[in-house]
């Protein structure tokens, strides 16, 4: 990839990059360069982190809370395209959620809302009635844009004001009622 030999500095390439298509944190870090070269590093850049899954493993507490959640309604919106979603969350042993938003999906990266009003929709929510759960600033950006509540998950994530922060998905507690309600508690 192009900005593999670029001279940029890694704490800046850190901050900007998380969360965010390879395009669109390309488009940040190198500004005069080309679209059309950050599409197409981009496109190289997904088949090697699809083709490289070693150190892939789910966040602390997934497993159990994707369980929990598995008979409600949700999305996964992620920066990632199909095939690396599907290679991760396989890689990860996690069940590939039938509702997703994938990179080809959006016309916009993270921070720009698009992907979690497009799963919001899918689902037939309001997005002031859906929550995010994010670990990236351009997600929580993404999320906030969209006028939905924001669980901050891992250390990076409470830098960025969410809702709510939790470390990993050990501490929640995910209850259906009757009615349809859902309660989301952290636990102490």
């Amino acid at each position: 990839m192009e900005t593999r030999r670029q001279d940029l500095d890694a704490d800046a390439v850190l901050k900007v990059v998380h969360g965010r298509q390879g395009y669109a944190t390309m488009a940040v870090l190198l500004p005069d360069r080309p679209m059309a070269e950050n599409h197409a590093d981009n496109r190289l850049m997904l088949a090697e982190e699809t083709a490289d899954l070693d150190g892939v493993v789910p966040v602390p507490g997934a497993p159990a809370f994707m369980a929990a959640i598995a008979a409600l309604p949700f999305a996964l919106v992620t920066s990632a395209d199909e095939a690396l979603a599907q290679a991760r969350m396989g890689a990860a042993g996690l069940p590939m959620p039938s509702v997703r938003v994938t990179a080809e999906c959006v016309g916009a990266s993270k921070p720009d809302p698009e992907g979690f009003l497009k799963g919001a929709a899918e689902l037939g929510f309001a997005p002031a009635d859906c929550v995010v759960f994010e670990d990236s600033e351009a997600g929580i950006q993404a999320g906030r844009a969209a006028g939905m509540r924001i669980v901050g998950v891992g250390p990076r994530a409470a830098a960025f004001a969410p809702d709510l922060h939790v470390e990993d998905l050990t501490g929640l507690r995910v209850e259906a009622a009757p009615d349809g309600t859902i309660t989301l508690s952290a636990l102490a």
